[in-house]
């Protein structure tokens, strides 16, 4: 009885120091698969650019967390949240490129983690992506995306602590998506957004964490009324391992619905989502709520 004891012990404070390496060596990848983009924050014709002029958009989610896969497969229970709210300030000309509309935009997140397994705290301004190229195609019945830019690494970083809000690397992230109206009314919308991204070293301990691939997705319906409501998703792999790390490549998906409601008059939109990641692979598994708040000026 005194072995099984210890040895159960043992093991879960094995898994337990490998729960926190895991998260320590990625620098708290808590709402991503391996890097700096947070899956789910896009969904119903998240990959429709809007017309020319400045917009504000403020994404707000949190992120609870009851357990971690660890890298052998097996899982730890362990407790977190994360919440952030990501404020993404957007520009589009009048400008063509490519027979697209141009615009540049940037996204400073804040946002505070809270990991009760590993009795770890913080708060304060993540990392900060800036793009100087979004492009965006409007057709009669299809919309299409591409961006390019930079994550910075300009939040705070600690490889030796998990709630860390900066990540100690830069990412360069390239978006492709696209959006199809199968009517002509536009009431009904189908659409996927893909981000890729590439990481650099991480000067603290030497990883370069491996190349990541997601994709974003929605379904909605158009009421009369002017609501929207759909299925949303995403599918987030890391398609290569770290190198000089000890964990394996990371994997999410998740399924949901959003709700949206937009005011033209105001150019005020709405959108509310709940997303349950039911497969992970190398990482915390939980429930995404978000809300975001769209603005046009």
């Amino acid at each position: 009885m005194t072995l099984a004891c210890t040895t159960r012990n043992r093991t879960y404070i094995g898994g337990l120091k490998a729960a926190t390496l895991t998260l320590a060596i990625l620098s708290g990848p808590t709402l991503a698969a391996n890097g700096h983009y947070v899956p789910g924050v896009e969904g119903i014709k998240g990959s429709v650019v809007p017309p020319a002029g400045t917009y504000y958009r403020g994404y707000l989610v949190h992120y609870d967390f009851d357990e971690i896969k660890l890298p052998d497969d097996n899982s730890l229970s362990a407790k977190g949240n994360v919440t952030a709210l990501a404020n993404r300030f957007i520009h589009i000309t009048e400008k063509k490129l490519l027979g697209a509309n141009y615009g540049v935009e940037t996204i400073i997140p804040v946002q505070r983690n809270d990991f009760d397994f590993a009795s770890s705290k913080e708060s304060g301004v993540g990392d900060i992506f800036v793009s100087p190229m979004v492009l965006g195609w409007h057709g009669r019945q299809w919309d299409a995306v591409f961006a390019a830019g930079i994550w910075l690494d300009t939040g705070d970083d600690s490889s030796t602590e998990p709630a860390a809000i900066g990540k100690g690397f830069k990412t360069t992230m390239l978006t492709l998506g696209g959006t199809y109206f199968p009517d002509a009314a536009k009431s009904w919308s189908v659409s996927a957004l893909s981000r890729y991204e590439i990481k650099s070293k991480q000067d603290e301990t030497d990883i370069t964490p491996g190349d990541s691939w997601l994709v974003e997705w929605g379904i909605g319906k158009q009421l009369d009324s002017g609501l929207e409501l759909g299925l949303v998703g995403y599918n987030a792999w890391q398609l290569e391992n770290s190198k000089g790390a000890l964990v394996g490549k990371a994997e999410k998906h998740a399924l949901g619905v959003e709700g949206s409601y937009f005011w033209p008059s105001l150019m005020l939109g709405l959108n509310a989502a709940y997303l349950n990641e039911y497969q992970v692979q190398n990482g915390p598994s939980g429930d995404l709520f978000r809300l975001t708040l769209t603005k046009g000026f």
